[in-house]
């Protein structure tokens, strides 16, 4: 009995997998710059966000900046919501045939 998500379906060519955690801060071990410049969707408990700054799918949770507030070293503050998580690509992987 698996359900299949309503989200945009990618073939399932290496690599169109998002990984299992990743984060938009480039100090973050979680960082990849090139996953990100393709777009990444994410649905939390059945609603699609566009605020969030990490995820983490095996795990269950998304962490998200909680308003402008930074902290002394001008970090977003982030708060961390537990629940299911889903991630896709919005766009395809770039064809390396040069």
């Amino acid at each position: 009995m698996t359900e299949t998500p309503d989200t945009p379906h990618v073939d399932a060519v290496q690599g169109d997998t998002p990984p299992d955690r990743l984060s938009t801060n480039y100090r973050s071990p979680f960082f990849q710059q090139e996953l990100l410049e393709r777009g990444i969707g994410i649905r939390f408990k059945g609603a699609q966000r566009h605020d969030v700054e990490e995820y983490c799918i095996s795990e269950g949770w998304i962490r998200v900046a909680l308003g402008k507030k930074v902290d002394r070293h001008g970090n977003p503050l982030t708060l961390k919501l537990s629940g299911e998580v889903e991630a896709w690509f919005e766009r395809p992987a770039a064809d390396k045939a040069d």
